[in-house]
């Protein structure tokens, strides 16, 4: 590599070649010194616990131990703070570095980046160093430890499981993988690579894996018994102890607030659990156990109205796990209720309001507990001035989902005509909270406050007469 004059600081060019003999320099006389630039104390967002970065000695392989860089926290993944576009400049950057350097300069340059928390710029000089030299375990090991402080939890698996297959007497390797495995909720995998990671994993992590392990077999034996109860507490357990990327806790859990009849609070754990693409999660999880998260997907989906996507989700969980007897029923189901519901909607568009309410109640038929389809028929009723049939279905509607606005509305609707005033107001009033500045809603509060206060009045003026 050409070696650039010292101790002058050269006079950057135009573009890119500026910046690489600027970047050089910096690097080389970073080069003086053994040690390389510490982040701060207080950068620290990566999971310690886990056995993501250690505070042990530096075989020089690894970034430096025992950084904690900057991040935030986003929706369950790690994101940082300060991050180049990796499909821009920092990539152009590497590819042109990695014409004047050699790959162990290359990952040298990315352990000082993983070190400053610049995640993105790290894992750039890593694919580099693997493009020259993809047979080198250790540089597959700190392309996993970037991708971990992106949140990238998957395709760091992937890495750690080639850097394993590349040196299976990787210790950190091992360790590293083992803790994704915990994350994952894979305890079986991740104490099986704790142990092949020998010293490089603290005395307590098997320990915590078998823990982990115990929350998971208790949410397959309350499944297997139907103890939603169990299987609910279970599944955070497992959540909570640090398998924040287990999608099959989160189904489990999902599953159970399904079956309790807490329709919203389901479908609010799936829309909070980590998002994978259908290939990615059977290679991780195998096809049978991304089936069953699926057939899962597809009961809150048509639960909270989603009909087209609960069909495709259980179109493909079928797919996977085609002899499922289980995904068999759901699949017939979802499409038995999606179809009636269409059909519904469709009479009602004709004002056919008797032919709508059969359909949505053939619908229901096949899933007595949807919200929309109690809904969707209370509408119907209304329209026929089924004032007491049309309550009815809301209240078991808000039952199912108590912040389902439209149903509160037409219940409010319902007993105002039945003259139930008081009732009426409170949901009213509700409504008038969880959506302000509704001009219906506001008048309709109004006019119930005020029949509410005549007849009042003229209940008092009645008990005086007499």
């Amino acid at each position: 590599m050409k070696q650039l004059p010292s101790p002058h600081v050269p006079v950057p060019g135009n573009g890119v070649s500026g910046e690489l003999e600027t970047m050089l320099y910096d690097y080389q006389k970073s080069k003086g010194s053994s040690k390389l630039v510490r982040a701060t104390s207080g950068n620290v967002m990566l999971y310690g616990n886990l056995g993501n970065i250690r505070s042990k000695q530096s075989s020089g392989n690894d970034p430096k131990p025992g950084y904690r860089p900057n991040a935030n926290r986003v929706t369950g993944s790690l994101v940082p703070s300060n991050q180049t576009d990796t499909d821009t400049g920092t990539v152009v950057l590497c590819r042109a570095l990695s014409k004047r350097t050699d790959s162990e300069e290359l990952k040298d340059l990315g352990n000082r980046e993983f070190g400053e928390g610049r995640f993105a710029e790290a894992l750039a000089y890593y694919d580099q160093a693997i493009s020259m030299d993809p047979g080198k375990a250790s540089y597959r090991s700190n392309k996993a430890a970037a991708l971990m402080g992106l949140g990238r939890i998957f395709e760091a698996v992937c890495e750690c499981k080639e850097a394993v297959r590349i040196d299976p007497g990787y210790c950190r390797a091992h360790n590293r993988l083992a803790g994704l495995y915990f994350r994952l909720g894979e305890a079986g995998k991740s104490i099986h690579h704790y142990r092949q990671s020998q010293r490089e994993a603290d005395p307590s992590d098997i320990s915590k894996a078998q823990t982990l392990q115990r929350y998971i077999a208790k949410c397959s034996e309350a499944r297997r018994t139907r103890d939603w109860q169990t299987m609910l507490k279970e599944s955070q357990s497992a959540i909570s102890f640090g398998a924040d990327f287990a999608l099959q806790a989160f189904s489990w859990k999902a599953e159970a607030l399904m079956r309790l009849q807490k329709h919203d609070e389901a479908d609010a754990v799936l829309n909070g659990a980590p998002k994978l693409d259908v290939n990615a999660s059977t290679k991780i999880f195998g096809a049978p156990v991304n089936g069953y998260m699926l057939m899962i997907r597809a009961q809150v989906d048509m639960a909270a109205g989603r009909f087209d996507e609960a069909v495709s989700a259980a179109q493909r969980a079928m797919q996977l796990d085609r002899n499922n007897q289980e995904i068999t029923a759901v699949l017939r189901r979802t499409k038995a209720v999606a179809f009636a519901r269409s059909k519904g909607n469709e009479f009602f568009k004709v004002s056919n309001f008797n032919e709508a309410c059969l359909a949505y109640g053939e619908g229901l038929g096949h899933d007595p507990q949807n919200a929309i389809l109690l809904c969707n028929r209370a509408a119907s009723q209304a329209k026929l001035a089924q004032w007491e049939r049309a309550a009815e279905d809301c209240n078991a509607a808000l039952k199912l989902r108590p912040s389902y606005a439209k149903a509160r509305l037409r219940r409010a609707h319902c007993n105002a005509k039945m003259g139930r005033w008081a009732p009426a107001v409170q949901d009213y009033e509700t409504l008038i909270k969880e959506l302000p500045g509704d001009e219906e809603v506001s008048k309709a509060l109004a006019e119930a406050k005020s029949m509410l206060q005549k007849k009042r009045w003229d209940l008092v003026k009645s008990t005086t007469l007499s």
